[in-house]
């Protein structure tokens, strides 16, 4: 019976005797570190022309696709006057009614110019008749000088009449214009069209107006550039924009190549804007606009409007002692890990510096070799007895 109970006893010891809490074990080393902030940006050509539609009109099919190069001053679009307006016939009755009014108003001109040349002639004579009148004393100096201001004055309608002459003219000829040209697209022939040219040598990047069709003045009808001279856009949250200042190295990542590309901020815009992110949260964001720091062979497959991943260097060393972040836990004002000693966890504080993702420096309280547990959960105490997972 003594026995049993011995038995009985040791049992209940060994129930209820306190296990050794399985952890995950990480260790504190030294190594390279690198803080960085990572954002999704595209690429864009530096230099890209809208080509737009200088008048309202119609315009004619392209034969340019995208990736097409073009030269400096090569014909890019070619717009008719709009089809409906020219081929109107309410529209060509008033064409032929404005310039049989052109015509009357040109002969009325006409007239009104030989009726003030008549005025001016009788004018000069009455001049001259007076001045004779003058030198033998009949005609008061006061009628002399009437006679010279209606000289005057009929000689300056009749150049007046003349210029109404030449501006009726003008209306003439430019209402003729249009009725030819309204009967020339109504028989069939050949329109007046404008050609719009390539402002410099580049490549078709986006055809924004591909069929024929009529177009409103200022539409845009194309997009040109140098596929080659690319940059990089990256919207990043504004308290990380005042991290970065321009000459700041980047790294471009996940594009589809290789290798990652080097880059290098080159503009941190002054002003930022408010965007409404994936989970409908409002936040502050700014553009930084990065180039490529590697020859154009290292990223030759990208092109305009590509997604690319940019890790902006905020700071980095080379040899750093750090442990994963994961390790650390709030202890009153400060941070504070377990380290594993004789199969023990031991409340350790530390003193914590750069922090990079899943990694964190370490200023002191902690040495190269140390073992740590790296998930610490609620069950693990100072002394509570652990063992690897």
């Amino acid at each position: 019976m003594l026995a049993t109970a011995l038995v009985i006893a040791a049992g209940l010891v060994y129930g209820f005797m306190p296990r050794a809490q399985p952890v995950d074990i990480a260790e504190v080393k030294r190594a390279p570190l690198v803080v960085t902030v990572e954002e999704e940006g595209k690429t864009r050509v530096m230099e890209r022309y809208v080509v737009t539609a200088p008048v309202a009109g119609y315009v004619r099919r392209s034969g340019l696709e995208a990736g097409d190069a073009v030269a400096a001053g090569q014909v890019l679009a070619v717009i008719e006057p709009a089809r409906a307006v020219a081929l109107d016939p309410r529209t060509r009755a008033q064409a032929q009614a404005q310039a049989s009014a052109a015509q009357a108003a040109l002969a009325v001109a006409e007239e009104n110019a030989r009726a003030a040349g008549a005025a001016a002639q009788l004018a000069r004579q009455e001049r001259v008749r007076a001045e004779s009148l003058r030198e033998s004393n009949f005609l008061s100096e006061q009628a002399l000088d009437t006679a010279r201001t209606a000289e005057t004055r009929a000689r300056a309608a009749g150049q007046a009449a003349a210029h109404a002459v030449r501006v009726a003219r003008f209306e003439l000829e430019t209402a003729r214009a249009a009725v030819a040209s309204a009967a020339r697209l109504q028989a069939g022939g050949a329109a007046d069209v404008l050609q719009v040219r390539a402002p410099v040598a580049a490549r078709v990047l986006k055809l924004l107006q591909e069929s024929e069709g009529a177009v409103a003045a200022g539409q845009p009808l194309l997009e040109i550039g140098n596929p080659d001279s690319l940059e990089v856009e990256v919207e990043v949250l504004s308290t990380h924009a005042v991290k970065i200042a321009p000459g700041s190295r980047v790294i471009l990542d996940r594009w589809g190549g290789e290798q990652p590309v080097p880059g290098t901020v080159r503009v941190v815009e002054p002003s930022g804007f408010t965007k409404i992110s994936a989970l409908g949260v409002e936040e502050q964001r700014v553009r930084v606009i990065v180039d490529f720091a590697s020859p154009r062979e290292a990223w030759q497959p990208l092109g305009d409007g590509y997604r690319v991943e940019a890790r902006f260097v905020l700071w980095e060393g080379d040899d750093v002692l750090q442990l994963p972040t994961s390790a650390l836990f709030r202890e009153g004002e400060g941070w504070a890990v377990f380290v594993v000693e004789g199969g023990r966890a031991r409340l350790t504080p530390v003193e914590t510096g750069q922090r990079a993702g899943l990694a964190t420096q370490v200023l002191s309280g902690l040495e190269a070799g140390t073992r740590v547990v790296s998930h610490p959960d609620d069950k693990i105490r100072d002394g509570t007895r652990v063992k690897p997972r």
